[in-house]
């Protein structure tokens, strides 16, 4: 996902491209309409916005079980939230090239067997 040089702000020069992990994705899904947003200090913004029944239905919305400690709670929903983001945006594999080996480390590993 490139963007234009004159519309950002900030650039870390990696050209960011993520390997499709669910058939929601190959459809085009965005993975926003869990959390609403992929970008972590968002979404830590977003819980600590929140009162403590907005955070409660919040937790039972994602499917976590709503606990009475407040703390406890982001901590929970802040975990739960990047493995999301992590199995969703899997890496693309990189493609390697396989070196041909020499027939002295081809006799060496056939030793073992």
């Amino acid at each position: 996902m490139s963007k234009k040089l004159s519309s950002m702000s900030q650039t870390h020069g990696k050209v960011e491209t993520y390997q499709p992990t669910t058939l929601d994705q190959i459809w085009g899904d965005s993975g926003l309409s869990k959390y609403g947003t992929m970008e972590e200090d968002v979404y830590a913004n977003q819980l600590k916005d929140m009162n403590k029944a907005d955070l409660q239905a919040h937790a039972t919305k994602v499917g976590l079980v709503p606990v009475d400690d407040r703390e406890r709670l982001t901590k929970r929903l802040m975990h739960e939230f990047k493995l999301y983001v992590s199995a969703y945006r899997h890496p693309a594999a990189k493609a390697t090239a396989k070196t041909p080996v020499s027939p002295e480390v081809a006799k060496i590993l056939s030793e073992g067997r």
